[in-house]
């Protein structure tokens, strides 16, 4: 990738201003517009990491994140309501406007991450629900757990029991019952298409939403490398004999990069300079990423004004001539 390259195919923000228009929302990666009855999400190649956006943009990470998302919405759809309906173009999903559950539904079917790091520090119960005695990092649990977290506005995600979002009002108990049951349905068609790509879906998180016909959608990504923890399946039970880390498809070489540059988002931490080698690696581990867990070969869609062929592409499918 030479360097004219990466400059034209970085997506950093987008400003539009839609038809119908009713609001304007910037993520960490994604630009979402409310419209009359829709919503509009651009997502862009921002990447974050301990909940601090980088100050790089990543060359086709927003056409990776947006294309896999794609790819299982349409695999699900008939296992569980989504709100897609339209990618007009690659860094572009249009939906049905949904009302966001205040919770990230995370599923985990192994000991790895947030999970492990509490488990390791001698706690046995997560989000209410127990873990057992005697497992190290990268096993198996004898079935998947929900261990659900707050979507905060600002800062860190936080655990909270099923009991206390019930207790809290944030979701009635009727509803939680149908989060869960998708979340369940959602987790095993995920592991189940990990393994034909010779993958293990390790956790994940999904995210829902009540539209206005009451009925509860799928909502913004699934399956993809930001929400998703995998590991190579070829040789797992040998790692995990031998106590070896588990080879990993996911973002976490972005953290140990972080964290080998001295950051971790804390207080007084100053975020490295991303060199542009770093930058290109990036971009092509998304890539592999994304045709691993797919079994499709990435589609470049580069242009000079990415920006502009978005808007382009958006307005195109509000106003067909």
């Amino acid at each position: 990738m030479s360097q004219n390259d990466k400059q034209l195919n970085v997506l950093e923000a987008t400003n539009f201003k839609l038809p119908n228009q009713k609001s304007f929302y910037k993520g960490k990666v994604r630009d979402v517009y409310e419209l009359e009855k829709l919503l509009v999400m651009v997502v862009s190649d921002r990447i974050s990491a301990f909940d601090h956006v980088l100050p790089k943009g990543i060359p086709y990470k927003g056409q990776v994140l947006n294309k896999t998302a794609t790819f299982f919405m349409e695999q699900t759809k008939n296992l569980v309501p989504n709100w897609l309906i339209a990618t007009p173009d690659p860094n572009v999903a249009i939906g049905k406007k949904c009302y966001p559950f205040k919770v990230e539904m995370v599923i985990r079917g192994y000991l790895a991450g947030h999970a492990w790091r509490e488990y390791k520090a001698g706690k046995r119960l997560i989000c209410g629900v127990p873990m057992p005695d005697g497992l190290k990092e990268g096993d198996k649990f004898p079935n998947p757990i929900i261990t659900p977290a707050t979507k905060a506005e600002e800062g860190h995600d936080e655990d909270i029991s099923k009991e206390d979002i019930i207790a809290q009002g944030i979701v009635s108990a009727e509803d939680y019952a149908i989060l869960e049951d998708y979340t369940y349905k959602l987790f095993e068609a995920g592991t189940q298409h990990a393994k034909k790509q010779g993958l293990i879906l390790v956790d994940t998180k999904y995210e829902f939403g009540k539209g206005a016909d009451g009925k509860i959608y799928l909502i913004d990504e699934i399956h993809t490398p930001d929400s998703s923890r995998y590991y190579y399946l070829e040789g797992y039970e040998e790692r995990q004999q031998n106590s070896e880390k588990q080879k990993q498809l996911s973002k976490e070489f972005v953290r140990e990069w972080l964290m080998e540059n001295g950051f971790q988002g804390l207080e007084g931490q100053k975020m490295p300079e991303m060199p542009n080698d770093f930058v290109e690696l990036v971009s092509s581990r998304y890539i592999e990423l994304f045709e691993k867990v797919t079994g499709q070969t990435f589609d470049k869609q580069s242009s000079e004004n990415p920006a502009a062929r978005v808007e382009k592409h958006i307005l195109d499918f509000l106003n067909p001539s």
